[in-house]
């Protein structure tokens, strides 16, 4: 099977149709039909009827059509540019887009999410100093931006970086009304940062990295805008059966260790695993020197 090319969710359900011919009754017959949703939003679901109530007679030529349908279905699912497929939960990410920015301000920045309950705890393990410059990925609400801004302070810089212009502009606006003019907003796609080479010390992905459409491709990105000896940052949700919250579990793509799986393949190495916040890790991350992860 094509990279790219995965499966999102098998349906098998058995239906009962009534099939006529020319100048005979009509009869009812038995089939199974698969259905399979890809990973990618723009291919459509796949459809494959059986003769029968019983699949398993026929699973190796189910096998062979649906690898079939795979392979054919690859070249929408690969992304042209990176050769990687975007995550199957690509659309959370077009409720950012509104104009609206109360009702986020009043989701993230209220008391009862740890985020924001710990937001100081945070910044300070982040280890940010006066003159540093930081990427704030997925800025959102501007809430870690204004943090940073104040930490770095007039020697430094915070770039707000974010796929939502509606975001970004926000922030703009709010940071210039609070005198902070060290922020600049960047409005990135969903596979790259949109920041200049080896221009940061520290990338901060916070509650982010989940909704990264094409994750290698903006780690690979986030690497390439590092300076030498600068640091990720990744601040996410645990997803753990029986102790995260039902909307984490259906919400968050991949838990802490696929996580670290994941960002090590695109040439960086796992330095740091704090573990002073309860619903939410803290791992930081330097990039692997001369890595030949691509």
């Amino acid at each position: 099977m094509p990279a790219g090319a995965g499966f999102a969710d098998w349906t098998l359900r058995r239906r009962s149709l009534r099939l006529a011919r020319a100048g005979s009754q009509s009869r009812r017959r038995d089939y199974c039909v698969l259905s399979v949703s890809w990973w990618t939003p723009l291919s459509p679901p796949f459809y494959l009827m059986v003769p029968g109530p019983n699949l398993l007679p026929n699973l190796k030529r189910i096998r062979a059509l649906v690898c079939l349908a795979a392979c054919l279905a690859g070249g929408v699912a690969l992304d042209a540019a990176h050769g990687q497929r975007p995550q199957p939960r690509s659309h959370l990410n077009s409720g950012f887009m509104s104009p609206d920015i109360g009702p986020w301000v009043a989701r993230f920045e209220r008391p009862g999410r740890e985020i924001y309950d710990r937001r100081h705890e945070i910044v300070a393990a982040t280890g940010v100093e006066a003159g540093m410059v930081v990427a704030d990925i997925g800025a959102g609400t501007g809430l870690f931006t204004r943090l940073f801004a104040a930490r770095v302070g007039a020697s430094g810089t915070v770039y707000a970086v974010d796929i939502s212009p509606a975001f970004v502009e926000n922030i703009r606006r709010t940071s210039r009304a609070e005198g902070q003019h060290n922020v600049q907003g960047i409005v990135n796609s969903p596979s790259e940062v949109s920041l200049p080479p080896r221009s940061i010390d520290i990338a901060f992905v916070c509650d982010t990295y989940h909704h990264f459409e094409y994750p290698a491709a903006m780690m690979r990105s986030i690497r390439a805008a590092l300076k030498p000896g600068a640091s990720v940052v990744v601040v996410d949700f645990r997803k753990i059966p029986g102790f995260s919250t039902p909307w984490v579990m259906g919400h968050v793509r991949a838990d802490e260790s696929a996580v670290v799986r994941e960002i090590e393949a695109v040439g960086f190495r796992l330095v740091e695993d704090r573990d002073f916040l309860r619903r939410n890790y803290f791992l930081r991350f330097v990039p692997v020197e001369d890595s030949n992860a691509h």
